[in-house]
């Protein structure tokens, strides 16, 4: 009792202000308003196409049974998309909110000590918005949003091969631009493509365990079906770096993050990105996986994921945190170009799932994706909705479900789609009135209803005379436009260029991406964003 009077007396001599802070950092920790925050998980696919699922793609090769399970008890969207149409600025758009033009930098992925990164100091993101409510955060996997190195003489390195041996570890890290300086308490990191693009090395919270100090031959992985370790490069590596198990290992640190945090954290919320590399080039699916399909390397891989998505979900089911844990899946691009070609070849499966276009085009091939939602407690099992999203969209669905308002300054290109995941919107009312997207060259496409616009002639991407794509080129319809414009509704494989008939259509849509894509005011979500709040988000009758 004596210890009671004794804390009792040590809080009343708190001042007033210093009290209030302490009662909403408590509050804050766990719960708003007597309602617990969820835990969030986001399950951040690599180069996984619309098609790559079963559960979007009844045609699959192959089942992916425990993400069709995850669709089935939460909500699919079939109308979502990636930011860009490669992995780098996607993921910037994840963290950030925003599409990578607010940089002022073009679309690049990373490779080598590339840099810096895409994350500017001072903007907001994703993990420092969550922080802010109370979570502990961790992210887990594939980085790849450009890092800043230094040499031994203090001279930033730039990208590409040649620049890594003369990274200098003492002088680069604490990481001065890596996740714990952008709002993760913990990070576990590859620097670029885990298994493509080197730097081959481990990013521990800031630190490099064990420096690259070795040059890594191609030859020393396999090579399933004696083309699926194409786009594998050889670098500087860490001698204690594994390529074959790169998603077995980031599942393991992802899962102890969350072991732990329900050890030493109970009374907080956690927010984690376990961000795999599957299905990015080279195949390279871990031992337990081979010949789990009947459809080659990259089912055996896919199946992986799902099987990672499975463990994962059943995690949150022994700790007892399954109805309060939400958890995302979501994919930063459409499927790698010669993985499409090749699957339509040998196993009549399509990765694109229909749409014209594949990973780096401005086409649908290129940047819809899956992306489904799962939180037992909340959102109601078996929906299916057509509402225009993108990954951009997920910043602001977060802030809304912990109750964060959003400056108009922060997440620019972010639009709370929690309504519809929780059934308060119909399809039929579009939460999106636009949306904008980027192809690998840095060009626009912008989204308005069933119109599309790309401010561009061909991909914006690939080049079709290459003998590889020529089977997919489609006959141009208005061989003097300057750019294209469909409608998806009418014309969902986007064959048919309207850019002189609906002259009207296209003029309007040209003036709104000028608006939007503006460098300096330049927006694509609403000013004065108002977040639901977990007080307003009903508990399911059958949550327990």
């Amino acid at each position: 009792m004596s210890i009671f009077y004794a804390a009792l007396h040590s809080v009343m001599k708190l001042s007033v202000p210093t009290l209030a802070a302490l009662v909403l950092s408590l509050c804050c920790s766990a719960s708003v308003l007597g309602q617990t925050l969820p835990n969030i998980i986001i399950i951040y696919a690599d180069d996984l196409g619309y098609g790559d699922l079963s559960c979007y793609n009844p045609k699959a090769a192959y089942k992916t049974p425990r993400l069709d399970q995850m669709a089935a008890e939460g909500i699919r969207f079939t109308d979502a998309h990636s930011p860009s149409t490669i992995c780098s600025p996607s993921r910037y758009g994840l963290l950030s909110g925003q599409q990578v033009c607010r940089t002022g930098r073009r679309t690049t992925a990373f490779e080598g000590p590339g840099g810096p990164s895409y994350l500017m100091p001072g903007d907001l993101t994703i993990a420092e918005m969550l922080q802010k409510q109370g979570y502990r955060t961790g992210v887990f996997g594939k980085w790849h949003l450009g890092l800043t190195w230094y040499d031994k003489e203090g001279k930033r390195l730039g990208g590409g091969f040649k620049n890594s041996p003369l990274i200098d570890y003492t002088n680069s890290t604490p990481l001065e631009d890596g996740p714990n300086k952008r709002g993760f308490d913990e990070s576990f990191i590859t620097p670029n493509c885990p298994t493509t693009d080197p730097l081959y090395v481990y990013i521990e919270n800031g630190m490099v365990p064990v420096p690259a100090n070795r040059r890594h031959k191609r030859d020393e992985v396999p090579n399933p079906g004696g083309k699926w370790r194409w786009d594998h490069d050889e670098g500087w590596q860490a001698p204690d770096y594994q390529f074959i198990d790169a998603d077995l290992l980031f599942y393991d640190k992802t899962l102890s993050f969350i072991e732990k945090h329900r050890k030493v954290h109970p009374e907080k919320p956690f927010f984690t990105v376990f961000s795999t590399q599957i299905s990015h080039a080279p195949v390279l699916p871990a031992a337990e996986f081979i010949g789990k399909t009947d459809a080659g390397a990259r089912s055996d891989f896919i199946v992986e994921l799902d099987t990672l998505t499975g463990r994962l979900l059943d995690a949150l089911d022994r700790l007892g945190i399954d109805d309060n844990t939400l958890v995302l899946f979501n994919s930063d691009n459409g499927p790698e170009v010669m993985h499409t070609v090749w699957m339509r070849q040998d196993h009549d499966h399509d990765a694109a799932g229909g749409w014209r276009g594949m990973k780096r085009d401005g086409w649908e091939g290129g940047h819809r994706v899956p992306f489904i939602a799962r939180w037992p407690g909340r959102i109601p099992a078996g929906r299916v909705s057509s509402q225009l999203t993108n990954t951009t969209d997920i910043f602001a669905t977060l802030a809304s479900v912990v109750g964060y308002t959003l400056p108009d300054e922060t997440a620019v290109d972010s639009v709370d789609v929690l309504p519809a995941m929780l059934g308060m919107r119909r399809d039929d009312e579009p939460i999106r009135s636009h949306m904008l997207t980027q192809s690998f060259r840095s060009e626009f496409q912008i989204r308005q209803g069933p119109w599309k616009y790309l401010d561009h002639l061909g991909s914006g991407g690939n080049g079709y005379d290459k003998e590889h794509l020529k089977p997919y080129v489609l006959a141009e319809t208005a061989p003097e436009a300057t750019a294209q414009l469909f409608n998806l509704e009418n014309d969902p494989n986007e064959t048919i260029n309207l850019f002189f008939t609906e002259t009207a259509k296209r003029e309007e849509l040209q003036a709104l991406l000028s608006k939007l894509s503006a460098n300096e005011g330049g927006r694509s979500a609403p000013r004065g964003r108002v977040p639901i709040g977990i007080e307003n988000i009903p508990l399911l009758e059958s949550s327990h």
